[in-house]
C-alpha cells in the first residue's frame, strides 16, 4: 500500500537522493523510501547511551573560605597565578 504525501527536503538531501537514485537506476521515490527505512533501522538499532551521573562529594565547611567571593576561593586554591 502506498500513501501519497508531500515532503519538504533540504536541497542537499534532495540532490544526494537524486544522485543515489540515478546511480542505482531506481525511481526517486523508491530511493527516498529506502533512505527513510535505513535511517529508521539505524535509530532503532543504535546502542542505548550510557547514563551520565555526577556524584557530589561533600567538601565540608572550610574555615577562611567565603564561597560568596569566588575570586578569593580560587586564589586560595590556585594562588595568585589564576588571574
Amino acid at each position: 500500500m502506498s500513501i501519497r504525501t508531500t515532503v519538504t527536503l533540504d536541497e542537499d538531501v534532495f540532490l544526494r537522493l537524486k544522485e543515489a537514485s540515478a546511480s542505482k537506476g531506481i525511481p526517486f521515490r523508491q530511493m527516498l523510501n529506502e533512505a527513510i527505512r535505513s535511517g529508521m533501522l539505524a535509530l532503532k538499532s543504535a546502542p542505548p547511551r550510557e547514563r551520565f551521573e555526577v556524584r557530589p562529594v561533600s567538601m565540608g565547611v572550610r574555615p577562611g573560605i567565603d564561597l560568596n567571593n569566588i575570586g578569593a576561593a580560587i586564589e586560595l586554591a590556585e594562588g595568585d597565578s589564576w588571574r
